[in-house]
């Protein structure tokens, strides 16, 4: 049965051509026409030839050669595969010398510094400010004696810190540190860091939050946000923030874990407690002390007590997110990590109450 005949308008519109580039493929002898009228020259085309046509113009779309192409259209299916993954290779190859020349000319421009921009969702955003603001050193503490007053100054900041695809938010007061990792929807790979004052970041998540996406930029000495609302400029602090990865990369590994609902130990830690309360922890048994309360967890390890100043507990409790928490502890004196159950791009660390030096 001879397949239906198309003539060169129609059978383009099927195959995502120009009538041009088809009479150009004929002349190359890459897909001729099914037959030709001998008195008007016009081209017709059968339907069978559309998987040939589809492949060449896909074939055309990543720049292929057209002595490359013939070989794929013709050739063994092996001998089709290698030319097609050196091509893809070549085309990697060549998008990697271009994106890096460009990221140097980029960086000339800007005096040997490429700004670091990259997209968030304004509601992510606004929630990682609501939960890792809240670790940081509050405007009216007291410098003890032997503190450094300097880094009081800088935990009154949050970092905001871009590298390798991720985006942190870290605060702390000494006492415990929060992280959050944010993915960027968009980004110009260049990594970058600044200390943003808190409540210039509350205000910023305020902003952002009704905002589906907002475009950061952090260049020199200040920050701009970027979205449906208009734009935001803040000023960043000079400092060095605290080395936090090394901070959690020393936590030993955990011997006791428990899971429990974060809502309930929360609660029960706003009652009228003592100064230090105290956990108990082993299989199975979950107890906080006073006030002589057990509650439903997961714990898997043990025993270990473990002493806790409620408002710091409290406080980790209420930045996460989900109705559950989990708590990694490694011995009762070093630092506990407070996760959410449900997101693990949040962390908190929060150091405990040294029993052997209480009461």
């Amino acid at each position: 049965m001879t397949s239906p005949e198309l003539s060169i308008g129609a059978f383009a519109h099927l195959v995502g051509l120009t009538p041009s580039a088809l009479r150009f493929y004929d002349d190359c002898g890459l897909l001729h026409p099914a037959r030709v009228d001998p008195g008007s020259g016009y081209r017709w085309y059968a339907v069978s030839q559309e998987p040939r046509a589809r492949l060449l113009a896909e074939l055309r779309v990543v720049d292929l050669p057209l002595v490359s192409a013939r070989a794929v259209l013709d050739g063994s299916p092996e001998e089709a595969t290698r030319l097609l993954e050196d091509h893809l290779a070549a085309v990697e190859g060549k998008a990697a010398l271009t994106r890096r020349a460009v990221t140097d000319a980029l960086t000339d421009l800007h005096g040997g510094q490429r700004p670091c921009r990259f997209t968030l969702s304004g509601p992510e955003l606004a929630s990682a400010v609501r939960q890792v603001a809240p670790a940081a050193a509050a405007a009216d503490r007291v410098t003890l004696p032997g503190e450094d007053p300097a880094l009081d100054e800088v935990l009154r900041c949050a970092l905001l810190e871009v590298d390798a695809g991720e985006v942190r938010l870290v605060a702390s007061d000494r006492y415990r540190l929060s992280v959050r990792t944010l993915h960027p929807r968009a980004g110009n790979d260049t990594a970058g860091r600044a200390l943003v004052p808190v409540p210039d970041l509350v205000d910023l998540a305020g902003w952002a939050r009704p905002q589906t996406e907002v475009t950061l930029t952090l260049e020199g000495d200040r920050i701009t946000a970027e979205g449906e609302g208009g734009s935001r400029r803040l000023a960043t602090r000079e400092g060095d923030f605290p080395a936090y990865q090394a901070i959690l990369d020393g936590v030993p590994a955990a011997t006791v874990r428990a899971m429990v609902a974060r809502e309930r130990l929360r609660s029960a830690l706003e009652e009228d407690l003592p100064e230090v309360v105290v956990l108990e922890l082993r299989e199975g048994h979950f107890a906080l002390d006073p006030p002589g309360l057990r509650l439903d967890a997961v714990v898997v390890g043990g025993p270990m007590r473990v002493g806790f100043a409620p408002p710091l507990l409290r406080a980790a409790l209420e930045a996460s997110v989900g109705p559950e928490v989990m708590l990694e502890l490694s011995e009762p004196n070093r630092p506990v990590l407070v996760r959410s159950a449900d997101q693990g791009t949040f962390t908190t660390l929060v150091m405990p109450y040294r029993l052997d030096h209480h009461g």
